[in-house]
């Protein structure tokens, strides 16, 4: 019995041993790979099952740039207006707030600080919010911006803590239920904004924009200018407005483009405020001369947001546009070039500022109406200037600037609205004095308003009228005698060609 349970411990043995060896084969030579995954899979479900036993609680991490965007996340904005509110902000035991000013000038938006974290409840299920932050690498790995406060800031998170048992729950109704109470949070708190990529030192921590209040009181009801015109560029704007469907059905990018010229003090900028407070829109004042380079602007595209007005005030005076146009035109007409660059290239570093921007017409070309231009919706690019001439013909053509509103002199029409509105008059024995005079006289609606505006206590409707009437007819003598210069220097000319 002995001899026979031996052999078979001996048997079984060699069984096991030889098991052993084919198994190690097989594991090393035959499917080693595969094998290895499906041991390493199998293990891991098993240890991901013991886990659960001993932390039961899932997490889902929002950041708030994720992957390899841009912009900050949608997600992320909501989730932060949603821990805003008082209930949510103020409970869980928080004991470090961070405040920010809200509509009401006596009251603070609240919200949780780094490290802090918060508990909320939804159909009966308790989860568990954390905000936090982790500081910016520090390998020298690229960066899209290479540098400025926003390439140094913290990345930031919310981190949501729930128990497994309600998965379907958090991940299925929990999350959309937050995004709509935060979106609408958004819209209960928001303050519209003008923005600038002016910002001292570098970029702001939030992006590439700094911001204030936007408080300008001008509205199309106080705008000077022709009444038609007006009703024109309303019309337009709440055309654009409702115009989603539309701008998706025909295959174009939710913008639109508005250039704006005439003469100092025709009221540019002014307009632009007015459509601001129409549309209720955010504005976007770039500054050319600081941004660096056509990467650096299509960044600040990026990060405008919907709803908004990007502006670029003045554009022929901002960056030289078309300085490699014109540089090409003269190799096409036969003048000496230094032959080391192509026809349109950079022009050469002795002609550039070496810390100035290297802007160029295409990048703002494609800033305008290139593939990035379609990132969001609901748009408006404005440009102004005081030389529409000046400018290149592809930076104003339809379909990149698609109306054109010239901003002219101040009419009799556009006179009545100020004379309504600084002096409250509607009519008076001077204004035909003034219909007539307008129309002889070259003087901006700026000009007319600050002659109608009481400078002193004695001054009333009939002494203001008095002395705008003397500056328009200063105004129609100066215009007179730029007429018979003109008409002089003409004459000149032709005894000139004659005596030749």
């Amino acid at each position: 019995m002995e001899a026979s349970g031996w052999s078979t411990s001996l048997s079984s043995g060699i069984v096991l041993s030889l098991v052993a060896v084919v198994w190690t084969m097989l594991w090393n030579n035959l499917q080693g790979l595969q094998l290895q995954q499906f041991v390493s899979r199998h293990l891991s479900r098993h240890a991901r099952r013991l886990a659960a036993i001993v932390d039961p609680y899932l997490t889902v991490t929002i950041a708030e740039y994720d992957g390899g965007r841009m912009k900050r996340s949608d997600a992320y904005k909501e989730v932060q207006a949603y821990l805003q509110r008082a209930t949510c902000a103020t409970g869980g035991g928080v004991r470090h707030l961070k405040a920010e000013t809200a509509k009401d000038v006596d009251a603070l938006v609240l919200s949780m600080g780094d490290n802090e974290e918060v508990a909320d409840a939804f159909r009966g299920a308790t989860v568990w919010w954390l905000a936090y932050s982790t500081p910016p690498r520090e390998d020298n790995a690229p960066s899209y911006w290479g540098g400025g406060r926003a390439a140094r800031a913290d990345r930031r998170f919310y981190r949501l803590f729930f128990l497994e048992r309600h998965r379907d729950l958090v991940l299925g109704e929990y999350l959309p239920h937050v995004r709509r109470e935060g979106r609408a949070v958004m819209v209960k708190n928001r303050q519209r904004k003008l923005f600038t990529n002016l910002s001292g030192d570098g970029y702001d921590a939030d992006g590439v924009w700094s911001h204030v209040v936007f408080e300008h009181p001008k509205t199309f009801a106080t705008l000077a200018m022709d009444p038609a015109k007006k009703k024109e560029v309303i019309d337009d704007l709440d055309a654009f407005r409702k115009g989603k469907d539309y701008y998706a059905r025909v295959g174009k990018a939710w913008k639109r483009g508005y250039l704006l010229y005439g003469p100092p003090g025709t009221g540019k900028s002014t307009m632009i405020a007015a459509m601001a407070n129409h549309l209720d829109y955010d504005v976007y004042d770039i500054e050319l001369t600081s941004v660096r380079t056509n990467t650096d602007l299509r960044k600040l595209f990026i990060e405008t947001t919907s709803k908004s007005i990007i502006v670029i005030e003045d554009i022929d005076c901002s960056l030289d546009l078309t300085r490699a146009r014109k540089k090409k035109k003269a190799n096409d007409d036969g003048q000496k070039n230094d032959g080391d660059k192509k026809d349109g290239a950079e022009p050469p570093d002795e002609e550039k500022d070496a810390g100035g921007s290297k802007v160029t017409l295409s990048g703002v070309l494609n800033f305008i109406d290139g593939l990035w231009s379609a990132c969001g919706g609901e748009r408006i690019i404005v440009f102004t200037t005081n030389h529409v001439e000046k400018l290149d013909p592809a930076l104003i053509r339809r379909g990149r600037m698609d109306k054109h509103i010239e901003m002219s002199y101040c009419c009799f029409e556009a006179f009545k609205l100020l004379a309504k509105v600084y002096l409250d008059v509607e009519s008076h024995n001077l204004f035909d004095a003034v219909e007539l005079l307008l129309q002889e006289a070259n003087m901006t609606p700026a000009d007319v308003a600050e002659n109608l505006t009481p400078k002193s206590v004695d001054d009333d409707a009939d002494s203001c009228l008095a002395g705008l009437v003397k500056e328009l007819e200063k105004a129609k003598k100066k215009v007179l005698a730029k007429k018979e210069g003109k008409g002089k220097d003409a004459a000149d000319g032709a005894d000139d060609d004659d005596d030749e």
